[in-house]
Formats: structure tokens, C-alpha cells, sequence
């Protein structure tokens, strides 16, 4: 919205006068290039720093060949893939196999379309941000179910079946975390349950961390919605669709050059869009932790960023540290402990609210 200024400045210099709708276009359609181009690029600086985390824990190098320090290896691995030839298997059905990493990277941008990087650097700053989200984590499991049917695959159908399981199990999870959240926020707008968490009454100036909702009854979710978004991201140790011992490398077994990397994107997408989310949901988005100078001076969507790094990080020291779950293990951590603690969580912030008149 902020470029709508802009474009109209541009066609009154140019002696055309653009209609507001005309203006909003092109403003929303430059906003969502650049904001693509910096996830592309998010995502090469992520893949590079998992893969340094990892050599770092088990005391090797990691990439340090391609560029300085081994900065253009995530890229040089990119341009890699695009100059290969593109396989399809003689028995798969070629329009859902091509189709399946389209539909999962897809799905993986437009989920960043209601996050607010900082106060008005967002998309869409729909009333029902939560849903939204929620409804689009909901349909990323088709493209794993495509992918694996698609390819006509033994290996590639069993990862699957895995995966929407798995998936399914602990999107319930979260979405009983996203509603304690909101039932504590009164909103299911993510800008203003990031302001909800700004300092007030006696948490301000360096106290302004403690507002944030980590710090209140929701701690123990902020557990569950880590580990559920671990198990939605299949990060290990919940990579059963992926483990490389049983399944080959899982639903895209049978995937090379473009499409292969499009999952491979689609992935890590998701996992710093979750990585913003609980950013957002429970360590306060883009407010400093310290309501003073010089904290405050610094743009929100640099404490932002490095929320997500920190949350990533500790994505990463979990990959590095922790084995793999077994399957059984899997489903029961899922089910009969997550989902009735986060369901027993519901109750107790709904009756917090109730009786201390949080939002009243």
C-alpha cells in the first residue's frame, strides 16, 4: 500500500492519471516480487548456515570451497540442478508429477503473504491471519501425497502415506496452540497479536521481554508448536519421509534437476515461515526485548529477522543432536502427548482469560 504513492506520482509525471486499482496492482505485484526474491535468498543463507551448524557440531569444515568461506555453495548447488535433465519415470503420471512440486512450493510462498515482517510490513493484513495459515498448512500435504503417487513407486507411495499421517497428526497440535494464542490475544490478526505482547503497565523500558507471551501460562506451548513444527517440516528427528536407510529419500525419491530443488525449496520455506509464526505468536515479532535506546532505535524487521535466526538455529542444533524417532515413537508422541496436553492448555488459558479479563 505504501507504493500506491508512488505509482501515482509516477503517471502524473508521465501525464496519465492512474485509477486507484491500477495503483494497488502494481504496488501489490512489486511487493510480492521483491518479497519472493528475498525468501529465494533467505533460503540459499539458511541452507548454507544448516549445513555450517551441522559440520560445526561434528568439528569439520562444512562448504568452504565455492566463493569466500564457501558463501555461493548453496547457489553453485542451485545452478547445479537447473542444468540437469529432467527424468520422468516411463509408468508415472507425468501431469501430477509435475504438478506436485509446483503445488507444494506454491504453497510455501502464499503462507508469507499475511506475516508482518515489522508494523505495516505486511502483504495482506487480513482479520484471519491464523485460519489462513492454518488452511494453507493444511494443503501442503497434497503435494507429498501427489508426489508420491505420481511417481509410481513403491518407496516413493510408502514415504507418503508416512507423510500425510505424520503431517496431519501434528497440524492438530498446532492448531490447538494457535487457539490458546488466540484466545489470549483476543484476535486472530498476527499484527496485533504481535502488539498485544508490547510493553505495558510495569513491563516496560528494560522489562519489555517479559509482555511477550513465552513468558506467561503459553510457555509450555511454544514447546509443543517447536517440536509439531519439526514434525510438519519432516526436520529430523521426525525425517521418517526421508530417512535414506528405509525409503530411499522418501515421496521424491524418483525426482531430479528442477523439480527436486522446488521441494527442496518448498521445505525450507516452510520451515522459516514457521520459524516466523511462532516469532510472531510467542517472542514478540518485531519488538525489541529491551523498550530502551538504543534497542528501540533499531527497525523491527531486524529483531525480527533475528528471531527467526535464533529459531532456526535451535532447528538446527536439534537436527545435529538429536536421533531419529521411531514411527510408533512418532504417532504416540502426536497423539497421546501433545494433543491432550495442548487440548488441556485450551481450557486452562480459556479460563485465565475469563476470570483476569485479559482483553475485556
Amino acid at each position: 500500500m505504501a507504493l500506491i504513492p508512488f505509482w501515482n506520482w509516477l503517471g502524473a509525471q508521465m501525464g496519465v492519471g492512474l485509477p486507484y486499482g491500477v495503483a494497488w496492482f502494481l504496488s501489490q505485484a512489486v511487493f510480492i516480487v521483491i518479497l519472493c526474491l528475498v525468501l529465494m535468498l533467505a533460503v540459499a543463507v539458511v541452507i548454507l548456515a544448516d549445513r555450517k551448524i551441522w559440520a560445526a557440531v561434528q568439528m569439520r569444515r562444512g562448504p568452504n570451497v565455492v566463493g569466500p568461506f564457501g558463501l555461493l555453495q548453496t547457489i553453485a548447488d542451485a545452478l547445479k540442478f537447473f542444468f540437469k535433465e529432467v527424468i520422468i519415470p516411463a509408468g508415472a503420471n507425468k501431469v501430477l508429477f509435475l504438478l506436485a512440486p509446483i503445488v507444494a512450493v506454491t504453497l510455501a510462498f502464499i503462507a508469507w503473504a499475511v506475516i508482518p515482517f515489522g508494523k505495516g510490513w505486511v502483504l495482506s493484513d487480513i482479520n484471519v491471519g491464523i485460519l489462513y495459515l492454518f488452511a494453507v498448512s493444511s494443503l501442503s500435504v497434497y503435494g507429498v501425497i501427489m508426489a508420491g503417487w505420481a511417481s509410481n513407486s513403491k518407496y516413493a507411495f510408502l514415504s507418503a502415506l508416512r507423510g500425510a499421517a505424520q503431517m496431519v497428526s501434528y497440524e492438530v497440535s498446532i492448531g490447538f496452540v494457535m487457539i490458546t494464542v488466540l484466545l489470549f490475544a483476543g484476535s486472530l490478526n498476527l499484527s496485533t497479536i504481535v502488539m498485544t505482547q508490547a510493553a505495558t503497565g510495569p513491563f516496560t523500558g528494560p522489562l519489555a521481554f517479559l509482555h511477550w507471551n513465552v513468558f506467561t501460562l503459553l510457555f509450555p506451548m511454544l514447546i509443543i508448536f517447536f517440536v509439531s513444527a519439526l514434525a510438519e517440516t519432516q526436520r529430523p528427528p521426525f525425517d521418517l519421509l526421508e530417512a535414506e536407510s528405509e525409503l530411499v529419500a522418501g515421496f521424491f525419491v524418483e525426482y531430479s534437476s528442477a523439480p527436486f530443488l522446488l521441494f527442496f525449496l518448498g521445505e525450507y520455506m516452510t520451515v522459516i515461515m514457521l520459524c516466523g509464526l511462532m516469532s510472531i505468536l510467542f517472542l514478540g515479532g518485531w519488538l525489541p526485548p529491551f523498550d530502551i535506546w538504543p534497542f528501540n532505535a533499531v527497525p523491527g524487521v531486524i529483531w525480527f529477522v533475528l528471531k527467526i535466526g535464533f529459531l532456526f538455529f535451535m532447528m538446527a542444533m536439534v537436527k545435529a543432536i538429536v536421533p531419529r524417532y521411531r514411527y510408533d515413537q512418532l504417532m504416540r508422541l502426536g497423539w497421546k502427548v501433545f494433543l491432550p496436553t495442548s487440548l488441556l492448555w485450551v481450557v486452562l488459558t480459556a479460563a485465565w482469560v475469563l476470570v483476569f479479563h485479559r482483553h475485556a
